[in-house]
């Protein structure tokens, strides 16, 4: 029998172009800037943003020094629209795999962008996953949003 699991759903509107998050979330160096919540730092350890690659990163919490790692594997990609990967926890204590679809859609000021995140380990409460998403984002959306001559 598998452990209870969870989902987060979130919606945001973003000034920026969907071009813009899609790549938000396939490059390394922005994906440790922006997805780590506060508190924390991210590495990412290896990402083949591909149909079918692999990822793998770690955040750890500035305050004690304590890492948690997890990766997972691209399942679909679609330029600008789609983004559907899975993750899974290093931590035995955290088992099962988690699917995370985040899905953007052009609107004239800029994104809609919608996020759902299914098999969260029940172990996590559901507050702490949308209090770091709520935060992921506001990090996210100043990266994208951000109107830097250059």
């Amino acid at each position: 029998m598998s452990e209870p699991t969870q989902t987060v759903r979130l919606q945001r509107v973003l000034r920026s172009p969907p071009e813009r998050v899609y790549r938000a979330f396939l490059d390394a160096s922005a994906m440790s800037k922006w997805l780590p919540p506060h508190g924390f730092t991210g590495q990412v350890h290896e990402m083949d943003a591909r149909v079918g690659g692999s990822y793998r990163m770690s955040f750890t919490h500035f305050g004690s020094g304590h890492t948690h790692a997890f990766g997972g594997r691209y399942l679909e990609l679609r330029p600008h629209e789609l983004i559907r990967y899975t993750a899974v926890f290093d931590d035995p204590n955290l088992a099962g795999e988690m699917q995370t679809t985040v899905t953007l859609r052009q609107v004239f000021c800029g994104t809609v962008m919608e996020v759902v995140q299914e098999g969260i380990p029940a172990q996590i409460p559901a507050e702490a996953c949308y209090l770091g998403w709520q935060e992921s984002l506001t990090l996210l959306t100043q990266l994208v949003e951000a109107e830097i001559p250059g």
